[in-house]
């Protein structure tokens, strides 16, 4: 895999994650003990075309079912942290990206999500069950596209050769009860590198370590399959080994900072040969950067630091660049200005370098800036507007939707938008951002059943099933639902119990050192009582 991050930010070669997300990511990616689930239908297996055959052992050690479990409840512990973005503009953007490469696999069908996190790190990690997280940091360093698309490219050659798995298999005999206590110690390291090497000694686990990590072999393979999918996808794979070099350059200067297990997988030169050496191979396509790709890039300089001497370096960085003549992209660079002069609030100015985006270029991300100047304005009417004619041009764009959405509710049309909103949450695809909107419109119009049900829907996308089960318990109890509503709240109080009975059987195996007939709590009935 591709990361760097050190304590001093310097961009260091890193094998799977950056170092606040490494060990922990990789340790509960292999546990067995998947804990809660409350997402979609289980990730397909992604194994039917063209790949090694595993062996009996390997392709049963974990489930699909079990690997989707896995990878949605780390997914939601990611979820939680204050790195996560929860932009829609930006995770659309990541995710037509990634999908587009997944397209060219061999399994076109694949449902993977690609999520954000905002790290200046330079990397992306893949996780079991079709999960793969992406940094700011790459985005910002990628020069082009393709070099961004190589490196997701890579991460979904893991998955579809099913990486993590087999190094589960090989390392099977590895105790149970060893794992989990380390994944706890690391989990409650967070961030701290320096309290999660402390973790893996106090655990007593340096012998996991060889399986936590991809082996040689498995990024040689990632490497390979992830220049196919590049090349089948349409992009420029001689960024593959440009952006390898690039990397490996960073890391000769900044190696001695590197942690121990960072060294013992380095970006090798035989890696970077043999990527360069199939690129010679292919006919050069040259291939133009997508708009969206610098308007995103722009978005994520502008927004990086919140705080007033950051919002005055983007403005500076950005007016830089237009002085200058220096932008990769003349449009892009308007609109960073604009994003930076509106995070500052002089919503005159961000007007002024929107007007000069919009000259050059058109797309659904400068319409949504445009509308969020109008509700600056206080032209709540004229944002509704602007949001929709952008609809019109771009139906296909998710994020206009939660913006209408959210421009609707400002407006006090909550029953236009609960409409958007339902039809927004039956996808499943948008995890709790839908269900707390939901909830604040239902609150509006005086549906109190509905807005306790869907805060149990937002509690539960959270992995916080037993806030979510008390929120439904509120919700069956209220007077203004019906008696097929009520069912299916009953319903869910006791999917969500059983996955809380699930994960405390499983937390028992585990330590109990792995026979979970020993002190095996009695069954307890689902909390759905009779309302008072």
């Amino acid at each position: 895999m591709f990361g760097s991050g050190n304590p001093r930010g310097a961009p260091v070669i890193i094998h799977g994650m950056s170092s606040r997300f490494s060990l922990r990511a990789r340790v509960v990616a292999l546990l067995l003990v998947p804990g809660l689930a409350f997402g979609p239908a289980p990730f397909s297996s992604l194994h039917a075309q063209n790949l090694p055959n595993l062996g009996e052992e390997s392709a049963t050690a974990l489930s699909g079912q079990m690997e989707r479990r896995i990878g949605e409840s780390y997914f939601r512990e990611l979820r939680r942290d204050p790195a996560f973005v929860d932009d829609p503009e930006l995770t659309a953007y990541v995710q037509e990206l990634g999908m587009r490469l997944v397209g060219a696999s061999v399994d076109p069908g694949a449902e993977i999500e690609f999520f954000l996190m905002r790290d200046s790190a330079i990397n992306a990690f893949a996780m079991l069950g079709g999960f793969i997280g992406v940094n700011t940091g790459l985005l910002i360093a990628a020069e082009t596209e393709s070099e961004a698309a190589s490196v997701l490219a890579h991460e979904i050659a893991h998955l579809t050769q099913k990486h993590i798995a087999r190094g589960f298999a090989a390392g099977q005999r590895t105790s149970m009860a060893a794992l989990a206590a380390l994944a706890v110690a690391l989990l409650a390291a967070r961030s701290n590198s320096q309290v999660a090497a402390g973790a893996v000694a106090g655990a007593q686990a340096f012998q996991v370590q060889s399986q936590l990590a991809y082996s040689r072999d498995f990024e040689r393979e990632a490497d390979r399959v992830g220049f196919d999918l590049l090349q089948k996808a349409g992009f420029d794979v001689s960024a593959m080994p440009a952006f390898f070099e690039r990397l490996q350059r960073a890391t000769r200067i900044y190696d001695s900072n590197a942690p121990v297990y960072v060294r013992s997988h380095p970006l090798t030169v035989e890696r970077i040969a043999d990527v360069r050496n199939r690129a010679q191979g292919v006919r050069y396509r040259q291939r133009e950067d997508s708009l969206a790709f610098h308007l995103v890039r722009a978005k994520l300089r502008a927004t990086a630091d919140a705080g007033v001497d950051g919002v005055r370096d983007a403005q500076k960085h950005f007016a830089a660049q237009l002085a200058n003549r220096t932008w990769a992209n003349e449009a892009a660079t308007h609109y960073g200005s604009a994003e930076a002069f509106f995070l500052g609030k002089d919503f005159k100015a961000a007007e002024a370098a929107l007007a000069a985006a919009r000259r050059l270029a058109s797309h659904p991300m400068l319409d949504a800036m445009a509308a969020r100047l109008r509700v600056a304005a206080g032209d709540r009417a004229g944002a509704v507007a602007e949001y929709r004619n952008a609809l019109g041009r771009n139906p296909g764009a998710r994020f206009l939707r939660f913006a209408l959405a959210d421009a609707l509710q400002a407006a006090g049309r909550h029953p236009e938008a609960l409409e958007m909103l339902t039809e927004l949450a039956r996808s499943g695809r948008d995890g709790p951002r839908v269900y707390e909107m939901q909830a604040r419109s239902y609150a509006a119009t005086g549906k109190v059943m509905s807005q306790h049900q869907a805060l149990g829907e937002y509690y539960a996308q959270l992995g916080s099933p037993q806030a979510a089960i008390e929120q439904m318990q509120i919700a069956r109890c209220a007077k203004d639902g019906d008696f097929y509503q009520q069912s299916i709240i009953d319903a869910r109080i006791r999917d969500l119990w059983e996955a809380i009975l699930a994960e405390r059987a499983q937390r028992n195996e585990a330590s109990q050192g792995g026979d979970a007939r020993r002190g095996a709590p009695a069954p307890v009935q689902a909390p759905v009582g009779r309302c008072s």
